[in-house]
Parts: structure tokens; sequence; C-alpha cells
């Protein structure tokens, strides 16, 4: 068999494509490559067992994936398909109907933590063991090498036995872990078909020419005993399991049963595990028993449904005195968690171990570390006379104290045997992908093996990755992190006062640093603890400019070519020249597609890196031993919850010490409070803008534009202005005449700027300047403090629905987790500066969310009034009704209020004086700013005399609904065109006034860049790698058929006032309103960087592309035409004719390139450009047909314009 280098779902995909007629599938992490790899697969010549190449379909959601599967099923295909978490959940019921009708389906299932609390990306057992009770077969895999040949004995069982089943690895640890393991041919996998059995299963599918009735509704006569007729095929089931693993080993020589023994023939001590696990309790085992006198073993559970209670019950030693069963899952208010209570129950029906005492405990859930320290925790605890039970490891529970407190570090043989790297790196340099060729380099050469394994910051591209590569002699079997690295890597130099990484090298080990610092500069930079380490450890120590080379060869912000080669360099795991040479091979296949140029410029960056290596002689460096100089003190915390929270939680979390904090610091319903991504100081931009006061225009377009809200206009009065500190440079406010006596400042926050060169690129007058952050940080960084602190909010001066006027406002999103140049954060907030004292967000589950609340960073925040935006987030499915819940909620409540006030007003015992503030309430009660001045005006005359009657207690009770809110629920195009469609459509056609802002990317950016129905056609994405074939939902003109919901399109970057307009008028609209806005994504592959998303939304209007409008019925009721087109109409004369209305304030930096068609426009685009590279014929025939789209949208709307 052919030794590769792959990961969990690629292992599973490969054997679902040879056995599968059709996959149906929707994009989630951790599995969302799967189909798409399938069909690449396919695209590529690749032939199923059958013939042909898969048929991978994307659907709408999950819950149309599995009733796809089912329609598929039912018709004769052998069908499959890939999921995991909520969307697992979502195919549950026809889960049921699949296993009623026994049907040979199989799922893949990474499996992963379930939304409770918090949504987690993250790997646990949760969501598989929600499906247990579907009659769905189970069978888990414990390592890639499993995971391949247990999805073989999975399709081969369904088969056979004409029975579902849901094989599942767990979610990240193995579903994205790479290792060397044996691949299994097509053609060896053949004759272990029982293909007898696949002929029959067609036969018995549904057809007209032999036509039958499944699916029927049957009464209380007759139902219980159908259901019952199944037993002998859930009877029959383990023993064809088996021999389908008997089959598999056949032919690989790797032996499987439904449960293992592994262990010391005469263990006292045994652990039952599912999953990645249980190769660590194996390993740990291991060592114990050799190294340290223990007798303990471990029982592996391959086959969960149906349970093998006697095979169970046969492999036990007889000489075990205690059980301990591990779940990866938590199952609040049973006695037991479920694979504990399957264990207890059939250990009871055999009538053996009747005086063994069964423990149970959970661990690792969403991914939480599992390592051998734990392992032997465990059984330690074990050997207590009153072992913990039930318990947690991993944890500190201070709280109900299940804990197992972990006080040994354990190092086994298997892990000292191999080389194990460390690399620390950020979001989109490369690194993650670089560690995999060199996996790939590495694990492919005779004699060694290799394993990869990467976790992630849900913070998008600018987030943390660390990538842990292990190399061996053997196959490498450690599921868990490395805990003594001879190798460590920090790819970004900011990092060195963020992580504690060299805690995990072994003394003698490579230290290697990307960082522009001389020597000399070291002990200033570098935190004493760090430069102890250094010293103590005997570290050979290196430092490499590596931005700088890859900036110099134009491939910034990615460094891993020249990290790649640093590695192949130092470690010495194989010869240098022949480690280049494969590099320079696999760039030249990674970047055919994109030209010669990008392959020339990435080897030269290769070539360019050994020079540049420098290793430091640390004892020559005057300082190394100096203690750490003062840190900048922070401010002071208004809000003492605020403080507590980044305290106890926050800050360990952002330091990679989150694993520390104990259970009594949370909030057990997962809430935290707002504002905390203002702590971070993630210093993560390169480069920053630096302002020219003269040069400023004052239209402060910079703050409006910034995506992160790390650019902002200040006014000051003279006397702040006499206060200002040196250097805090001051012009006189210009424009309106309330601005005169004003002084103007615009100030960058360099450590949460993202760099993205967004203000810069935009601004009018040149004024902003993209300087390196390490000139300017230590200048600007007291100046942002200081305005912070000491200039208030001018924020009634001009206003609010004007560029200059919101950019006065509190940005109430701010620091977020966006990637840099995020086309979306822009329009949330600016939505916050015009509405968010008084706004509920319902956020749909996808980019916005994680960007937004990825715990403990909350983006969020309040004015100086402590009121901002109420955030929430349930499913993403569900978001529309989620906020229309929302909506029905307060104004019930406000009705109750308005009662109460309406019987104070009418009641004679009310005190004469609160009559005036309570009428005046009343009448202003559904205007949102004066009810919000009333309310406050009641509340503050109701207070003194609360306790003078109960009806005044009672509505200062409810005072918080004085002032009118408003819902509005967000989300992205995946949400509002697919998975949530129907919900958003019932939510617009109710009539209720919720508002709806949908982030349109034009495809699933949050899963990595999956066709939805609003990606266009032409346009190149994952589950369409040959470019979309039909053309762009048009949700806009969908909604406008309603006739009674205000419609806008919107394009910040085209017109900053339409789109203000556009929200203003939304929010005010007495009825539903919903506003698409365009928004740029990493995934398009802006040629000039996604720095340029604003200049890029001009350029999609001026093209044609993307339409800019409003649809308001309130104008249709007034005699005017509802339809108002904003944007210009390409190569015509745009004078306002036929109801449209041409760019009234469009940007005013420069185009330097004009486009009049969508051809120009997509050109500048990967995910277009790419298709005349991939197939030319096929782009010669989309891309008019993308053109004719964009025109027929364009007629359409022109002539609704017309109508009254």
């Amino acid at each position: 068999m052919k030794k590769q280098i792959l990961d969990g779902c690629t292992a599973a995909a490969h054997v679902a494509f040879a056995l599968s007629d059709v996959a149906t599938v929707y994009p989630i992490t951790p599995i969302a490559a799967m189909g798409d790899t399938a069909q690449k697969w396919g695209l590529q010549g690749r032939r199923n067992l059958m013939g042909q190449p898969l048929e991978v379909k994307e659907m709408e959601s999950e819950l149309g994936a599995a009733g796809a599967v089912h329609g598929a099923a039912a018709a004769g295909a052998l069908a499959t398909t890939f999921t995991a978490s909520q969307g697992l959940m979502l195919m549950i019921p026809n889960m049921y109907k699949i296993a009623g009708e026994l049907l040979p389906v199989v799922f893949h299932v990474g499996c992963r933590s379930l939304a409770t609390h918090a949504l987690s990306i993250f790997g646990d057992h949760q969501d598989v063991m929600a499906c247990r009770a579907t009659g769905f077969t189970m069978l888990a895999s414990a390592s890639v090498q499993e995971t391949m040949d247990l999805a073989l004995v999975a399709h081969l069982a369904a088969i056979e036995g004409s029975l579902p089943v849901l094989h599942f690895f767990d979610g990240w640890r193995t579903s994205s872990e790479m290792d060397t393991i044996d691949v299994i041919d097509y053609e060896s996998m053949r004759p272990l078909v029982n293909w007898e059995k696949v002929n029959l299963f067609r036969r018995h599918s549904m057809n007209p020419e032999h036509p039958d009735l499944r699916g029927s509704a049957q009464n209380p006569d007759v139902y219980f005993q159908n259901r019952e007729a199944a037993n002998r095929f859930y009877d029959a089931f383990p023993a064809i399991v088996q021999q389908a693993m008997d089959k598999v080993s056949s032919i690989t020589g790797r032996s499987y049963h439904l449960v293992d023994y592994h262990g010391a023939p005469d263990a006292d001590r045994v652990i039952i595990v599912m999953g990645s696990a249980a190769d660590v309790v194996s390993e740990t085992s291991d060592y114990l028993n050799s190294e340290n006198g223990y007798r303990t073993g471990v029982v592996k559970v391959r086959l969960y449904r149906p349970f093998p209670a006697r095979e169970l019950c046969e492999a036990l030693p007889p000489s075990v005195r205690c059980i301990a069963v591990l779940d990866r899952t938590k199952e609040p208010g049973a006695c037991h968690e479920p694979l504990c209570e399957d264990v207890i129950t059939a250990l009871h029906d055999c009538g053996k171990f009747r005086d063994t005492r069964i423990i149970g405990g959970r661990y690792g859930l969403s991914s939480k570390e599992f390592n051998p320290s734990m392992v032997k925790a465990i059984f330690d605890e074990m050997a207590r006379e009153e072992p913990r039970n039930p318990f947690t490891i991993g944890i500190t529970d201070d709280v109900t104290r299940l804990s197992i407190p972990v006080t040994e570090t354990v190092e086994t043989n298997v892990a000292s045997g191999t080389y194990q790297t460390i690399l620390y790196a950020i979001g989109n340099d490369g690194t993650v992908g670089g560690t995999k060729q060199v996996a790939q380099i590495i694990g492919n050469t005779p004699g060694l093996y290799a394993q990869a394994y990467f976790s992630y910051s849900a913070k998008k591209s600018g987030g943390y990755t660390i990538s842990q590569l292990r190399i061996g002699k053997k196959p490498v079997t450690s599921a868990y992190a490395i805990d003594g690295a001879d190798y460590v890597g920090c790819h970004k130099a900011s990092y060195v006062r963020r992580f504690d990484m060299l805690d995990k090298i072994k003394p003698g080990g490579i230290f290697v640093l990307n960082s522009p610092w001389t020597p000399d500069r070291m002990p200033e930079k570098l935190p004493a603890d760090m430069r102890k380490a250094i010293t103590e450890k005997k570290l050979r120590f290196y430092n490499i400019d590596a931005d700088r080379i890859a900036a110099v060869c134009g491939l910034s912000p990615r460094i891993n070519m020249v990290m790649e080669t640093v590695f192949l360099y130092l470690s010495g795991l194989i010869p240098f020249d022949e480690g280049v040479a494969a590099l320079k091979e696999r760039l030249s296949e990674t970047y055919r597609h994109e030209g010669g140029d990008v392959v020339s410029r990435n080897i030269k960056a290769v070539d360019m890196t050994i020079a540049a290596l420098k290793e430091i002689n640390v004892s020559e460096i005057s300082g190394w031993s100096d203690p750490e100089a003062p840190a900048r003190p922070e401010p002071a915390f208004a809000d003492s919850a605020l403080e507590t929270f980044i305290r106890t939680i926050h800050t360990p979390c952002i330091k990679g010490r989150g694993d520390l904090i104990p259970v009594s610091a949370f909030s057990p319903d997962g809430k935290m409070p707002m504002g905390t991504t203002a702590c971070e100081h993630r210093r993560i931009a390169t480069r920053v803008p630096v302002w020219n006061a003269d040069k400023c225009v004052e239209c402060a377009e910079c703050s409006l534009v910034c995506p992160h809200a790390a650019i902002r206009p200040f006014l000051l009065s003279a006397e702040e202005a006499a206060k200002a500190p040196e250097g805090f440079a001051l012009k006189d406010a210009t424009g309106a005449q309330q601005l005169k006596g004003y002084r103007f400042h615009i100030q960058n926050f360099p450590e949460d700027c993202l760099g993205c060169s967004s203000c810069s690129i935009i601004c009018p007058g040149h004024a902003l300047t993209m300087t390196p952050l390490e000139d300017v940080v230590d200048r600007e960084v007291p100046l942002a403090m200081w305005a912070m602190a000491n200039v208030t909010l001018k924020d009634r001066l001009l206003p609010a629905e004007t560029v200059n006027g919101s950019q006065l406002r509190q940005p109430c999103l701010q620091f977020s987790g966006a990637c840099a140049g995020c086309g979306e954060t822009p329009y949330v907030k600016l939505l916050t500066q015009l509405f968010g004292q008084r706004m509920l967000i319902a956020n749909a589950t996808g980019c916005s969310s994680i960007w937004g609340a990825n715990y403990p960073s909350n983006a969020y925040c309040t004015d100086p009034q402590g009121k901002g935006p109420a955030w929430g987030n349930s499913l993403f499915e569900d978001n529309g009704e989620y906020g229309y819940g929302m909506l029905v909620a307060l104004e019930h409540r406000r009705k109750r209020v308005a009662m109460q006030v309406r019987e104070l007003i009418d009641s004679p015992d009310t005190l004469p004086y609160l009559k005036q503030p309570l009428e005046a309430w009343y009448s202003a009660m559904d205007d949102p700013e004066l009810s919000a001045a009333t309310g406050g005006q009641l509340r503050a005359m109701l207070e003194p005399v609360r306790d003078l009657s109960p009806a005044y207690a009672a509505l200062l009770e409810e005072a918080d609904l004085f002032g009118r809110k408003t819902v509005w629920a967000i989300g992205g195009d995946g949400w509002a065109y697919d998975i949530g469609f129907a919900g958003l459509d019932h939510v617009l056609a109710s009539g209720e006034p919720v508002k709806v802002l949908v982030m349109d990317t034009e495809c699933y950016s949050n899963t990595g860049g999956q066709t939805s129905k609003a990606t266009p056609r032409s346009a190149v994405a994952k589950y369409n790698p040959d470019g979309k074939r039909v053309a762009k939902k048009e949700l806009g003109r969908m909604m406008m058929t309603y006739g009674n919901v205000y419609v806008a399109s919107v394009a910040l970057g085209a017109n900053y006032q339409q789109t203000i307009d556009a929200l203003a008028e939304a929010e005010r609209y007495p009825g539903p309103a919903i506003v698409i806005a365009y928004c740029p994504c990493l995934n398009h592959g802006i040629r000039p960087g996604l720095g340029h998303s604003i200049v890029e939304q001009r350029r999609a209007v001026e093209a044609g592309y993307w339409p800019l409008y409003r649809y308001n019925p309130q104008a249709a009721a007034e005699g005017r035409p509802a339809l108002t087109i904003d944007s210009v109409i390409p190569g015509a004369d745009n004078s306002g004719a036929n109801g449209s209305s041409p760019l009234t304030e469009s940007p005013r930096y420069p185009d330097p390139e004009p486009v009049s068609t969508v051809e120009q426009f997509a050109m500048n685009e990967d995910r277009y450009a790419d298709l005349f590279m991939i197939d030319p014929t096929e782009a010669g025939i989309l891309r008019p047909q993308l053109q004719a789209d964009c025109n027929r949208n364009r007629e359409a709307l022109e002539h609704l314009a017309k109508k009254p």
C-alpha cells in the first residue's frame, strides 16, 4: 500500500468517494473540506468503484442534505454525507426515517461540541451522542489510519447489514491531524464489497417499473409490531461489522475488533474509552506498566451502536478491580454519561465483575487537552479506596469538586523518540500551509513518519495559530499536544510577550524568532523570563526578518516559504538540498495556476533565506540579563465586573493560559461583559497609518471605512486642546458653523490596528501614511490613551445621519477579530454608531458571530453612559426567528408599560406633578429618541417617590423599556439566502418591524468560501471549483414582491451617504426592513489585497455588477415610485431618468482604474480570474452570462422603478 500524509477528513473522504454514488452536503467546521475535496477528485478524473465520479451536491442546509441523502438512498443510490455538531442535529429527524427504512447510508462525522451556553467549533462527542437513539449504528475511529480503515468497514457493513452507519472521529484532533498512513487503493476494496447486496438494494429502490409505497401513516393497531420487525437487523449487525473488520484486516494487516483490549493481562485498573483518547491511554498504559510497575489497560470501544455488551465482557481481564469509563460529552441530569451508562448495564447483565468498581468521568470537552499526565492521574485516582465518581479531568472544578488534580508531568517513551516542533504564528501568514508542506516533504522520505496538528484561535485571519509537528522513525500515534519540543518557532514578533512559548522547549533546543530586531535590541524587546529561559536551557537562538524578505519578494503577509526553509535548514531531519528541491517542486505545483511570476517570487524568498538567518550569541549582548522594564500602566476600569473578568478570565485566555482558569471564575450561563477587546492590544499590524494634519480635509472617511474602529476623529474644546500632550497634532475644525472654536484630530490605535491600509487608500487628501509599527507605537499609544481618557464625545454637534456626524459618535463595535480589510465590520460598526444605544442584535452564526463574540473577546462595547448593543446568538438557521422573538417580547412588554402609564395618568391618586411627564412619555413612546428622553425624565421624577405607591415601584421595574428599542437581525448570505431563508422570509412577511442586515460576501466565508445562492454565475468557489453554472439569487427583488417590506442594496465604498441613508430609512420604516450590503471577502482573492475592499465596492457598482437601490413602500403610498436606483448605469447617460438617482455623494478617493464592464471588474479577483486558468473555454461561456445576469437584474430594477 502507498504511504501518504493525510488528515482524517481526507482519509474518510477517500473511502466515501470509492463506495458512494451520491454525497449531499452542507459546509460546517471542521469537515467542510470533505465534500469539496471529493468533488475536486471527480474533476481530476478519479472514479469510484462503480466507474463514476462521486456526485457531490451542496444543499441549502444540513436539513436539506439529510433529506437529499434519504431521497438518494430511497432511489437506489449508495449515499453519504459529511457533517458535525449543529449540522448533525438538523439531520436527526431524517436519521430516524433512514434507519426505519433500513437504508445503507453512511454519515461521516468529525464530531464537535454543541452550542449550549456558547458555540464551540472544537471537538467532543456531544453531537454523536445526541444521535444514539435514532437507529443509526455507530462506529468510532481513534486515529487517521483508523479513520480510513473503519470508514471502509462502515460502508461494507452498511451494505451487508442494510442499516445506516454513523462513522465518527474526533473533530480537529483526528479530522485535521495529518499523519503518515497506509492508503487503501480502490482495487483492493473492490473484492471486499458484497455486490449482490448492492444489486439487491438497488432492485428494492423506488421505481415506477416496480412500484411500492414507503413512509405511510400507521395507526396504533400496527405501529408497535412493525417497529419491532427490524430487531433482527440490529441483532445481526455486530457480527456483520466484525466480518467487515476482518475483511479490511485481510488487506491491511491491521487487526480490529468491536472492542479491543490493550494492556497488562493481569490489569487491576482499566479505562474504557472511544475516539482519539484511546491511543493516548494505550501509550500511557504501556509506559506505566513497563516503567512504573503499574498493571493497567484500556478497552477501545469501536462499535458503539448496537452496543457490543458480550464482546466487552469478554475483552476485560478477569483481574480488573476498578474500571473508569471516559465520556467526551456532557448529558446534564442523567445518572451517568452515555458510554458509562452502557458499560454499567452491559457488565450487570453479563453477570461478571460484580465486585469491580465502575466510575465515570468527563474529559476533553471542546477539544480540551487530554494527555498522558491526565491518564496517569486517572489511574492513580482509581487506586484510591474511594475514587471520585463522577469525575472530570483536565480542568480545575472548585465549585462541585469533581476534578482530579494532575500533579505530575508524564513523558512517555513514544514521545521521547520523535523530533517535536511547535510554531506560533498568525492566521494568514502561511505557517499552517507551510507546516503541511514540510510534513509532506519529510513524511514522504523513506524511513520517516510525520504527524502534524494545528490549533487556532477562532478569530479570523488575524488570530493565532499553533502548528505542532512530530517526525519519527515509526508511525506517530501521540494524539496530544507536544510538551517537550526540540524546535520552537515564533513567527510573529509581538507574541514574545503573549505566549510562554519556551516553557515547552527542551534544554539545548532551537528557538527561531521572526523579528526586525538586531541583537542589541533583544534585551529591550524580549521579556526577562524569555531571556532567562534561553540562557538557562542553553537554547540555540536564531533571528530572521522574514517579513522583510516577504515584502521584498512581493509575498506579504505570507512568510511561510522563508520559515519553511529555516526549519529544513536547522532541523537537519533530511539533507537540506533535498528538502529545498522538494519545496521548490511543491511550490511550483501549488502556484502553477497563479502564473510564473508568483512561482519565481516564492523561489526568490527561499533563496534569500539562509543568508538572512542569524544565530544570536546572547553572551555577547549587553544588558541581556537586565530585569524587565516597568510595564506601561493600564487605564483604570470604571466597571469592577469588567476588571474582574479581565483579570481572572480574559488575560489568562489571551496569554494561552485559559486551561488553568477554575470553574468558579465563569458565569454559568456563558455571558461576558462588554468591550473586552479594548484590553487586548494585539500588535499584529506591521504598518499603521500616521496622520498629517496639514493634508487632512477633515472628512472622517478614514474612520468610516476602518474595519476595526482603529482610527477615529476627535473634536477638542479649547480647554481640552490646551491640555493636549506633546505630539498631539491639532488643526481648526472646519465645515459646519457649530464646529467653530473646536480643534480636530485623527488618532490611530496602533496596538489594535491590523494594518489593512483601507484608511490610507481612500484618504482624499493623502493625509495618512502607512508607517512601520516599530517606528511609531511608543509615540502613538500614549496619545491614543490620553484621547480616550480626556476628550469627551462631541456626538451631538452634527447630524448623526451624515458621514462626519456618524463618525463623531462612539463606535460600539471596536477592535474585532475580523480579517484585515474585512468588508463586513464597517457596516455593523456604522449601525452601532447610528443606533447602538437602543439596539438588540440577533446575530446568525457565521463570520460575524465569530469576529464579534469569540470568548473572551467581546468587540461590542458601550458609550460613556453604559448603553450599547445587546447582542445574542442562537443558531445559524434560526436567526430571523430569534430576532423576531426578541421583537415580539419587547413589543408585548412595552404594551404592559403603556398600560401602567395610562392607568397612572387616569388615576386620581397619582401625584399631580407626575401627570405631565407621564403624558409626555405616553405620547412619545413610539419614537426612539423622544421616548428615551421623556423616559429618562419620568424615571428621574419617579425614583424619589418609589416607596409611596406600588404602582410607582412597578413602573420603575420596567424603566429600562421606556426608550423604544430596535431589533436588528444580522448575518451573512449563507444564513439569509440559504439555511435561514425560510425563517427570514416568514419574519419579513409578518409585517412586524424587524430590521435585517445581510452582509453579502457571495460565499460561505466562515467555513472557507463555499458556494451559496448569493454566489454569482462563473465564480470559482468550493463546491463549484469549475465555476458556478447558475445565476445569483436576487434576494432584494424577491422581498419587494411583498409590497410592504423596505429593501435596500448598498455598497459602502461606492456611496457612503447612500449606505447611511438606507440604514436610517430602514430603522425609521414602520414595518419590516432588509438592507443587503456588498462585502468583499478574503475568499474573493482581490488582487491588490483585502485592504482595497472599499475600492472594490466602488468598482463593483461602476461596472454594474452590484446595484444600489432603496425600495420604500411609503413612497408608493405617497404616489412616488417606491424604488429609487442610486447607482449609475455603466456607459449610459445617468441623469436620473427612469426613477433612478445618480450617485449623490460618491467617495472622493481616486479610482486608479475606472471600470465600465463586469469583465473588467471580475478580472481583478481570483474567484473569477482563476476560471480562465482552470477552464478557459468554460470561462468564455460563463463570463458573458454573468454580464447578462447583471444586465437582466438592472433592467428588472428599472422596470420596477417606473412603477408608482
